[in-house]
């Protein structure tokens, strides 16, 4: 079994006017050591299917069905109790924005510390010492003098790295990064990645990497999960999506690059559905260039090439 194993993920949100699913049937695995990358356009579900990892989903939010085997342990029939001894310690998050991750009143140093306290039962010069080597691994000078620092003392960067300094101290086992760049200039952005890649292999943590940034998942995924308005369209590894895609969406998502010897970029034309706009067939059929009449009445079932390649489109049945 996989280290971790996400099978048949049903959410949905309750509105006023009713209950409209957002997650259908999700399924992927995640290896010890592996870097998992899930991509889509924004409202594609992939924030939502990873933080319903940790639990941690809007109010108005309700999983339907499904399983999140960590460690064969079901993530889903754990109390709010048993959650909290995993979420941070054993399973860490990067949130998105890391300008707001941070508490402004507190230090870098009390922000560390208390995390320690929390997930590892240490106070004192031991925990201020593995705080120091935490801020060390990820590559911030003069740590112990950081450790006085505030947040507004920090660049995006830095409250980055600090963030991801959190996730070690826990010595957590997963990482979900959710798009951990997307407020960082270019530059910053390729160091919070050669972090994370460092780390990964040296501490063989795994990591689920949310983004829509297919450069960041070339350069760093093992498999990729591509989504699609609430479906896992396509699953392959990074060598077989990149060579050989196969569902329309992916490859147009390949196909969205900037050419340097034109003025133009290629985009999908139209735009993805929202989770009111409930249809019995492919979510991407207004938008493909492949799409045939019974795409429009019935979703695809998944078709199997192998343990690390499967796809949801009528093309391959």
């Amino acid at each position: 079994m996989s280290f971790l194993n996400v099978k048949n993920l049903n959410i949905g949100f309750n509105f006023l006017d009713g209950f409209y699913q957002a997650v259908w049937d999700v399924n992927f695995e995640l290896e010890k050591g592996e870097t998992l990358a899930i991509v889509g356009e924004s409202g594609s579900g992939k924030t939502l299917s990873s933080m319903a990892v940790l639990n941690l989903l809007p109010e108005n939010s309700t999983i339907v069905s499904g399983e999140i085997l960590f460690q064969n342990k079901d993530l889903l029939k754990l109390s709010q109790k048993e959650m909290q001894k995993i979420r941070g310690k054993k399973i860490a998050l990067i949130p998105q924005d890391p300008m707001t991750s941070l508490n402004p009143l507190y230090s870098i140093g009390d922000q560390l510390l208390e995390v320690i306290e929390i997930h590892q039962g240490l106070k004192g010069c031991e925990a201020r010492k593995i705080a120091v080597q935490a801020l060390e691994r990820v590559k911030i000078p003069d740590a112990e003098e950081k450790l006085n620092a505030y947040p507004h003392e920090f660049s995006g960067g830095m409250k980055q790295r600090v963030i991801i300094a959190m996730a070690l101290v826990c010595n957590a086992e997963i990482i979900i990064a959710d798009e951990p760049t997307t407020a960082l200039d270019v530059t910053v952005q390729a160091q919070i990645m050669d972090i994370l890649k460092d780390i990964k292999e040296k501490s063989g943590i795994s990591i689920i990497l949310i983004t829509h940034d297919m450069g960041i998942v070339a350069q760093n995924a093992d498999k990729i999960a591509v989504m699609y308005a609430g479906h896992i369209v396509e699953f392959a590894s990074k060598t077989e999506l990149f060579n050989n895609p196969k569902h329309p969406y992916t490859k147009a998502l390949l196909n969205v690059i900037l050419d340097i010897n034109s003025s133009s970029i290629e985009t999908i034309d139209g735009q993805p559905p929202s989770i009111k706009d409930v249809t019995q067939g492919c979510p991407f059929y207004p938008r493909c260039k492949d799409k045939m009449p019974v795409c429009l009445t019935q979703y695809p079932k998944t078709t199997v090439f192998s343990d690390n390649s499967r796809v949801d489109c009528y093309c391959f049945m």
